[in-house]
Parts: C-alpha cells; sequence; structure tokens
C-alpha cells in the first residue's frame, strides 16, 4: 500500500517537472529559433526578462524525482540508471550547460562570448528534453530489465525517439503560451501574436506525434498501448485530447486567458496517461512497483519527508508564481524590449 502511495506521488512530481521545467525548456527553444540579431532582439529579451524570476525554482520539481526514485525504488533507479546511463548523463550535463549559459550571457561584454552563452543555453533546451524523454520511453518500452547492461537500444527506439520529440514539442507549446501570457501582460500586443501563432503551431506537432507514437507503441511498448487504450490510461488521453481543443481554441481568442492552465493540462494529463498505463509496473513487464520498492519503514520516513517538504515549499512556489504572474517581481517596459544591444545575445 505504502509502496503504491509514493509511486503516485513520484509520478506527479514527473508531471510537475514536465510543466514546469517544461516551460523553461520550452523558451530556450524559442531563443534557439528567435532569428538573427535584429529579427531574435525583442523575443530574447522578453524570454530573458520572463525566465530570470522563476526558473530556477522548477529544478525543485526535479530533486523531488530524484530523491523519491532512489530512496524508494531504488532497484528500479539502479536498472535504470545503469541500462541509460549516457542519455541521462546528456540530460544533466545539458542542465548545467543551460543554467550557466542562461546566467552568463547577460553579464558578458564581449559578443562572441555572449554568442557562446546563448548558443549553450538554446541548444542545452533542445537536447536536454529529448534525452529525458528518450530515456522514459525506454522504461515505457520495457527495454530495462534486470539483464540489461548500457547500450544504445535501451533509448535508442522507435519508442524512445518518438518519446523524445514529444518532450521537445510539448516543451515549445508550454513555452509559447507562457510567453503570449506574458507578452500580454507586458502590454507587447506583437509579441503576443508573434508566440500564439507558434503555439498553435506547436499544438498542432504534439498531436501529430501523439497520433503517431500510439500507433508506435502497439507493436513497440504493447503493454502501454494497452494501457493507454483501456481504463484510467484511456482517461487521461482523452483529458489530454480536450486540453488540446480547449488550448487551440484559447489561442485563437482575442484575450487568451486560461490557455497557460489548459496547454498544462495537455501535458499533465499525458504524463498521468503514460504512468498510469504501466500499471503494476515500474518498468514494464519486468518490475513492479512492490518490486522495486524499498523497505516498508524506508518508505513511511520518505513519505512523512516528502509531506513536510510539500507543506514547506508548495506555499512558497504557489506565492512566486502569483507575484510573478501579477509582475510584482519586476516591471518590463517597451524601452526594455527595444533597448539597444539585446541582438549580440542571440
Amino acid at each position: 500500500m505504502i509502496a503504491g502511495v509514493i509511486a503516485v506521488v513520484l509520478l506527479l512530481a514527473v508531471a510537475a517537472y514536465a510543466c514546469a521545467g517544461g516551460t523553461d525548456y520550452g523558451a530556450g527553444f524559442w531563443d534557439l529559433v528567435a532569428g538573427g540579431a535584429e529579427r531574435g532582439e525583442r523575443p530574447r529579451r522578453l524570454i530573458d526578462h520572463a525566465m530570470a524570476p522563476v526558473w530556477e525554482v522548477n529544478n525543485v520539481w526535479l530533486i523531488f524525482v530524484l530523491v523519491i526514485m532512489w530512496t524508494g525504488f531504488p532497484v528500479f533507479f539502479q536498472r535504470a540508471f545503469t541500462a541509460m546511463w549516457l542519455p541521462l548523463a546528456l540530460a544533466a550535463v545539458g542542465i548545467v550547460l543551460r543554467g550557466a549559459g542562461f546566467a552568463l550571457r547577460k553579464p558578458a561584454r564581449r559578443p562572441a562570448r555572449r554568442r557562446l552563452y546563448a548558443a549553450m543555453f538554446a541548444l542545452s533546451s533542445l537536447l536536454t528534453p529529448f534525452f529525458l524523454g528518450a530515456a522514459v520511453g525506454g522504461v515505457a518500452s520495457g527495454r530495462v530489465t534486470a539483464a540489461t547492461t548500457a547500450s544504445t537500444d535501451a533509448w535508442a527506439n522507435p519508442t524512445s525517439v518518438l518519446f523524445g520529440l514529444l518532450a521537445i514539442a510539448t516543451t515549445a507549446l508550454l513555452g509559447a503560451v507562457f510567453l503570449a501570457a506574458d507578452a500580454r501582460r507586458f502590454a507587447a500586443p506583437e509579441l503576443d501574436g508573434y508566440f500564439r501563432r507558434r503555439a498553435l503551431a506547436a499544438l498542432v506537432v504534439v498531436a501529430i506525434l501523439a497520433v503517431v507514437t500510439l500507433f508506435v507503441t502497439h507493436g513497440d511498448a504493447p503493454h502501454i498501448w494497452h494501457g493507454l487504450t483501456h481504463g484510467v490510461g484511456l482517461v487521461f488521453v482523452v483529458l489530454s485530447a480536450l486540453a488540446t481543443l480547449a488550448t487551440a481554441w484559447l489561442l485563437i481568442r482575442p484575450s487568451g486567458a486560461w490557455s497557460r492552465v489548459t496547454a498544462a493540462g495537455v501535458v499533465a494529463s499525458a504524463v498521468l496517461g503514460w504512468g498510469t498505463a504501466q500499471r503494476p509496473y515500474l518498468i514494464p513487464t519486468s518490475l513492479t512497483v512492490a518490486e522495486g520498492a524499498g523497505a516498508p519503514t524506508t518508505l513511511r520516513w520518505l513519505g512523512l519527508v516528502t509531506l513536510v517538504a510539500l507543506v514547506l515549499i508548495v506555499p512558497a512556489v504557489a506565492l512566486l508564481y502569483w507575484l510573478d504572474t501579477r509582475g510584482e517581481l519586476e516591471s518590463l517596459t517597451d524601452a526594455d524590449l527595444r533597448r539597444p544591444g539585446a541582438g549580440d545575445e542571440g
């Protein structure tokens, strides 16, 4: 019983990181494709400002995921990191380089260095979600077993590749939706339209990739396919589809209100659908939740510590988001968006 509760907490933490961290990765994606120095100046200014107050706090959810995984499910942690150490190591390097690039590109005085740090930030924002998604795809397709050694087959397979592409597409969707909302808040209508169009394009890509992934899992990951087309997994698939339609409708409307909520619903429902589709396995079909769990005493203490941490952290994070969305942390004017020198950061 306690192992099942901790597994649900782990899945919720993954969903939180996919939504919160995904927004930041998406902002980096749009930074990468914003264009040259002149054309990409204003979008990059908005990206810098939107990410600066809150982007680091999103890594809190990644810490939750790792601590719960290695403490609550050590067997699962060992198998997953043994079989897929390379994509996970590349993702970890990407997280570090991404943070360094974002932090260093603004104070750098030489244009060449600013471009280097900007490239580090943008490329890492593309590669990190891909490798994380590929690792999840390796788990979902059941390629990680007790006998699996580190090999490209564990993560370079049809399900993994599609999960990686889906990760990039969903982060691009979240980033564009949230940036469009920030543009409206800062009274920059041309940037609102700019990011709305990109959000709609990303939404189309997400929908296409989701359908392709569902067909591919039929042969490559049959347990996941069955879970996604039956029971609770199917409910989350339907919810994700409805959230997709709602997001498209809201993005077309003049106000665009609530589009951030529905976009997060697309991603959260997809993650929860994947997690519930695997039941009762951590790794289909070789490791159940009960088999991969730690000792009952460890799980009880982990549950208590997690509850205390959530009580302390969730209100603080909610307050930070509330202050940020109300513009209480830092103001942004049209003059900031037009300040000279922004193009050197692209």
